[in-house]
């Protein structure tokens, strides 16, 4: 991150996590550009980061965010709504009290308070849901048009979250500002999905075979043309992505 700084090459973070449980890790890290946060729900923009107001944004903390998604209580509501035409049940992790949230979540109290607070998307669990249920329960969410992703044990549900439309929106200030169209290129760990990806010109699929001992066979005959495989466990590993990043390859 730092030779991406030392280049003036911006470097977003995209998460699942919420703008309150990354703001530790940013600040230990020195990261001083926008990120997108709850799986494509908003782009939060540091302080007079653009000069330029951008359009239909809202101030959520020290941040000023672009909403993709419906801001809460538009997930609640859709997850109650969900239960109940479903007959499935479902625990969200707000209702519960910090030592249980502690232990659903299996992180510590703290940090797993901060997971509590969400400016959109909703995590739950399912109680004693059958595999006929939860297949009951995602076709209905997918008809209505709803974004539900599983998170391990946990789910998330968000009105409205759209991770590519969060890297155009940010894309257009990034031209804006620079007066020039930005080339986007993406870094994603292979077992992430490839939303990110798929919204970037260019890319990189992170392995960690060599660390590991995998014996996975790799992935870079199967990926498009612009996207590379690059293994963490080699030792040129982030020279190549920087290189890449910043044209000199």
């Amino acid at each position: 991150m730092a030779e991406l700084e030392h280049a003036a090459i911006p470097n977003v973070w995209v998460t699942t996590r919420t703008r309150l449980q990354i703001d530790d890790p940013r600040r230990k890290l020195g990261h001083s550009h926008p990120f997108i946060a709850e799986g494509g729900c908003g782009v939060y923009l540091p302080e007079s980061y653009f000069h330029l107001s951008p359009p239909k944004t809202t101030r959520l903390g020290r941040f000023t965010c672009i909403p993709i998604a419906e801001p809460q209580p538009a997930a609640a509501d859709a997850l109650e709504e969900l239960s109940a035409e479903t007959g499935v049940e479902t625990v969200a992790l707000r209702s519960l009290s910090p030592r249980e949230l502690a232990q659903n979540s299996g992180l510590p109290a703290q940090q797993a308070e901060l997971m509590r607070h969400r400016d959109f998307d909703e995590f739950f669990f399912l109680a004693g849901a059958t595999e006929s249920d939860v297949e009951r329960f995602v076709a209905e969410s997918a008809n209505r048009g709803w974004q539900l992703r599983q998170r391990g044990v946990l789910w998330s549900l968000a009105v409205g979250a759209n991770l590519k439309q969060c890297v155009r929106e940010l894309s257009k200030l990034y031209a804006r500002a620079l007066r020039s169209q930005p080339k986007i290129v993406g870094l994603a760990h292979e077992d992430c999905d490839s939303e990110l990806l798929a919204a970037c010109d260019r890319g990189f699929v992170l392995t960690d075979h060599a660390s590991t001992g995998s014996s996975t066979a790799p992935k870079a005959d199967r990926l498009p043309a612009r996207f590379r495989e690059i293994d963490l466990g080699s030792a040129d590993a982030w020279e190549r992505i920087v290189e890449t990043v910043s044209g000199k390859s």
